[in-house]
């Protein structure tokens, strides 16, 4: 026990892992809540595309002199705005417009990359350095992180109806290209504050592992945001430490840990269905006898009796007559039949023999 609490406490002794921790969690919390709106709405290639856009922007703003969070998220709006321009001004379809776009870009970053001279290195910045975070890029990215918070619990409900239908927002009132365009906005200042933690090849992987492990094991949105936040601040985590005692890369230990958590899902939901489909079928079989019997029973009620042609006699004391011994001469017989009853007396006894046949 003392052993595996070494484990957990070991790498917190540092200050360097104190930032990484705190870093992948903050980051962690908003990539869950982001993935369930990109999930919902199919925009996986569309981080993707941003992600990698980025990079000529994190030149530019490092000639300029200016923060390379600003430079990243212009690069990123950038190339959001160039796929929606080619999707409504030309006849290519959006995730052409998006292959084309983050391709040309990237491969601009990569040549001004390789031709100025810059203070980051290359494998930094496509794979990510969060062992590397100083406090300042902690409290910068605690700032984004924050703002994207506040900015998707103001208008949650609207961006989800945006999500699912953009037709029923623009009838409800809301503008679907407010919401397109800020949605994009929300995605670009996410990917600039993830892309220390994972790099920007691997980003999209924590835009979009929590939502479809949440999506695989619910159907509520509600219930979708909490799986998702507890997936990925659990394999940020997790990740962190693995990278500290195997010697590994963080960001890729985080991804690997998303990644079996979604295959964990998977397989518990097919279960999940597997259990239900034979649960359901022995509901069903049980449901089918009962019916059996019960139609059994309703056709032995005297009224279905009745409704066959049979009738059914009574002596005068109310007791069905099954015997001519039931019956005196002079008595009155009801006879009850399927519409109503026949009232009439006895006067003649005439016995009939099963046996022979005859009347006696």
């Amino acid at each position: 026990m003392t052993e595996m609490f070494a484990i957990f406490v070991e790498p917190f002794q540092f200050a360097f892992m104190q930032n990484a921790l705190l870093t992948a969690l903050v980051v962690a919390v908003i990539c869950a809540l982001l993935s369930c709106y990109l999930v919902l709405k199919g925009w996986s290639l569309m981080g993707d595309a941003i992600s990698h856009a980025v990079l000529p922007g994190i030149v530019l703003a490092f000639l300029a002199g200016i923060p390379l969070v600003i430079g990243a998220f212009v690069s990123g709006i950038a190339c959001a705005l160039g796929v929606g321009y080619l999707k409504e001004n030309s006849r290519i379809k959006e995730d052409t417009a998006m292959g084309i776009v983050f391709s040309g870009m990237f491969a601009l970053g990569l040549v001004l990359f390789t031709k100025i001279q810059t203070s980051q290195h290359l494998t930094h910045i496509l794979f990510g350095n969060v062992l590397g975070v100083s406090r300042q890029e902690l409290i910068q990215t605690a700032i984004i992180a924050l703002i994207i918070f506040i900015l998707l619990g103001l208008k949650r409900r609207d961006f989800l109806l945006y999500c699912f239908d953009p037709s029923h927002a623009r009838v409800a009132g809301l503008s679907p290209k407010l919401l397109h365009y800020g949605l994009l906005t929300l995605l670009a200042l996410t990917i600039v504050s993830t892309m220390q933690v994972v790099g920007v090849i691997l980003v999209v992987a924590m835009l979009i592992a929590p939502g479809i492990t949440a999506l695989t094991l619910t159907n509520r949105f509600d219930k979708m945001l909490i799986i998702a936040i507890i997936s990925a601040v659990t394999a940020s985590l997790l990740g962190v430490l693995l990278s500290y005692h195997f010697d590994a890369s963080t960001g890729a230990c985080i991804i690997l840990l998303q990644a079996a958590f979604f295959l964990i899902a998977l397989i518990y939901s097919k279960i999940k269905v597997r259990l239900n489909f034979c649960a359901n079928r022995q509901v069903t079989e049980r449901q089918n006898k009962l019916a059996t019997l019960c139609g059994k029973l309703d056709g032995l009620s005297p009224l279905k009796v009745l409704a066959r042609g049979y009738s059914i006699a009574e002596n005068a004391q109310g007791k069905a007559i099954i015997s001519t011994q039931d019956v005196k001469k002079g008595e009155c017989i009801t006879t009850q039949v399927k519409d109503g009853r026949i009232i009439s007396k006895f006067f003649v006894l005439c016995a009939f023999n099963s046996q022979s046949g005859t009347s006696l």
